[in-house]
């Protein structure tokens, strides 16, 4: 589901890589594409120069240089996953027209097509396929032609994307997409359960630091996503002042020893589960169809704890999902060994890295 604000060429690149640009964490991989297949070859994760602050190019480049030098390459092709609250991501019907034509008349009147003013925005477009019409009936006229493509929209702001092209410039890399941090998850599902994908309804929950975003996936389209302000980062610091440890020993127990702190987790994250399930419900009412499950992913994930607390408040099969299941690896020993506990972190980073 290729979503890029900013795409230096359509040809496919032997090497990429791929950026999550975190709240408090910096997740990357190094990706190899081999025919029809992507190989991970190597991980990066590393603290975000000023979390939840903005930076000035500078520093960013400085930090994507870090990033390409963790990850041991000599590859310059980077793409940008941004955060959620950086980019709106919406479904709209647009006019049968060329792509190039769609992206100018939402940057001239986003209000009409997405209910919402985006000043100094700009946007690209993902036509969803059009599923087959049924056979018509002898006795009736065939079904007339769709008169407009439906299309998953997403903007950003321009002064952000020429900050981001900036920085990647100042490090000697090569922009070869940003993209909305949001369609990293539905890309990695789609290549990971590629079944599933297809012919289920499912909801993908990322845990970030900030937000947590619910992404819900009817048969290879997204129908509904929300973005909800409570992240690992609440979980902690909740943890950490209940409990009068550390940040950093707080999220040592959330991860490795939640069992100790259930009845505390559980106070922490009821108010998450409970607005999860409040996109369930709306969704169901909408659309009079159900949920099989939900996917999570994110650093919490890593918790099993943390799973169930969710499963027991939205009533729904609730579980960690791998989005590197169905890569190729080429890691390092050291990375190879860690990769299991790691990969929920690297959902959005590998999602981004497969629209390419």
């Amino acid at each position: 589901m290729p979503l890029p604000f900013f795409n230096r060429s359509a040809s496919k690149r032997e090497n990429l890589v791929a950026i999550d640009l975190g709240g408090r964490t910096t997740k990357a991989v190094l990706m190899q594409r081999k025919a029809d297949a992507w190989v991970l070859t190597r991980y990066a994760l590393l603290d975000a120069p000023v979390p939840q602050k903005t930076f000035s190019t500078d520093l960013l480049a400085a930090h994507l240089k870090a990033i390409v030098a963790a990850l041991d390459t000599k590859t310059r092709n980077v793409c940008l996953a941004i955060g959620v609250t950086d980019a709106v991501v919406r479904q709209a019907e647009l006019p049968m027209i060329p792509l190039q034509d769609m992206r100018q008349i939402l940057k001239v009147n986003p209000k009409a097509y997405l209910q919402q003013d985006l000043p100094n925005h700009i946007f690209d477009c993902y036509l969803i396929p059009s599923k087959p019409l049924p056979p018509a009936d002898d006795k009736t006229k065939p079904a007339a032609p769709p008169q407009k493509f439906k299309a998953l929209v997403a903007g950003a702001k321009k002064q952000l994307v020429d900050d981001l092209l900036a920085a990647v410039k100042k490090a000697d890399l090569v922009a070869a997409g940003i993209v909305p941090g949001l369609i990293g998850p539905i890309n990695a599902f789609e290549l990971a359960l590629p079944e599933l994908f297809a012919k289920n309804i499912v909801a993908l929950v990322d845990i970030g630091f900030k937000n947590t975003t619910i992404c819900l996936v009817q048969e290879g389209e997204l129908v509904l996503s929300r973005t909800i302000a409570i992240g690992g980062d609440k979980i902690t610091g909740g943890l950490a002042e209940n409990m009068g440890i550390s940040y950093a020993e707080a999220e040592g127990i959330k991860l490795g020893m939640a069992g100790e702190v259930q009845s505390t987790l559980e106070a922490l994250i009821t108010p998450l589960g409970r607005e999860l399930r409040a996109s369930l419900d709306f969704f169901e009412h909408q659309q009079d169809k159900h949920a099989s499950q939900v996917l999570c992913s994110g650093a919490s994930a890593a918790s099993e704890y943390i799973v169930k607390i969710l499963e027991a408040e939205i009533g729904i099969p609730c579980r960690p999902w791998s989005p590197i299941s169905s890569l190729r690896h080429a890691l390092p020993p050291q990375q190879a060994a860690e990769i299991e506990m790691i990969a929920p972190q690297l959902t959005v980073a590998v999602g981004a890295a497969i629209g390419f």
